[in-house]
């Protein structure tokens, strides 16, 4: 309370309040979005994400390359012991070249020497077993030379049965492939192989097989064609 007093005027009594000052406080942005005219446009997000993925197909293109480089040299490695072998004269010989086969390459050695796998071929393997079954003492060594002869003789019995049945579906396969390709009306000649029952899996093997050539020859439409007659044969056997 405070009073004033002015020449012969009375006194003026007034109340006399404290100033407060606001102290100043810079503006503070506490979100990251912040943007009130717009000027940076929408927030980018999932950077981390894209990375990762960008990783993930890196790892994997690393990881397919390997893969093929592993493939390529299982296959150089086959192809070299392949032409190493040396194909025996005599069917007591063609015996031991079988039980010395890689079990992945029987189906290959069988295809490639379909020709000695006659008649005299199993009569010898056959005598080679009567002669350890029926053998008055048996060694251990002989014991297992009967297991082993008995496995192969399955094995081939069925790697030869197998491989002519094939032969068989391959010559259809080509009889009914040139009878689509000379077609005039595709969809029509589908339908009728369908109902004689024409189109297996051994014609989508041929397919596969002409695809394959057309394109490692690098004829485009050739391969095309093919991969669409394919998926239209697929269709229909699945009809």
């Amino acid at each position: 309370m405070a009073s004033l007093t002015l020449g012969g005027f009375s006194s003026i009594t007034f109340r006399t309040r404290p100033v407060t000052r606001t102290s100043y406080r810079p503006c503070r942005i506490s979100c990251v979005n912040w943007d009130p005219e717009g000027l940076y446009g929408q927030p980018q997000t999932g950077h981390l994400a894209r990375r990762e993925m960008k990783r993930r197909f890196e790892k994997d293109a690393e990881f397919r390359e390997e893969l093929e480089q592993q493939a390529r040299e299982e296959k150089q490695r086959r192809d070299a012991l392949r032409q190493s072998r040396v194909i025996p004269d005599t069917p007591e010989k063609l015996i031991e070249y079988f039980l010395d086969t890689e079990a992945q390459e029987i189906e290959f050695e069988i295809a490639r020497l379909k020709p000695r796998l006659n008649q005299e071929f199993f009569s010898q393997l056959q005598f080679e077993l009567g002669q350890l079954r029926f053998a008055v003492s048996k060694t251990e060594e002989m014991e297992d030379r009967l297991i082993e002869l008995e496995a192969l003789q399955k094995a081939l019995q069925e790697g030869t049965e197998a491989y002519d049945k094939l032969q068989g579906d391959l010559v259809q396969a080509k009889k009914s492939l040139t009878k689509i390709l000379t077609s005039k009306d595709v969809k029509t000649t589908l339908l009728e192989m369908v109902e004689l029952n024409e189109l297996n899996r051994s014609l989508l093997t041929l397919l596969d097989e002409n695809i394959a050539s057309a394109n490692q020859g690098k004829q485009k439409e050739a391969a095309a064609f093919m991969e669409k007659l394919r998926s239209a044969v697929l269709k229909y056997m699945t009809v």
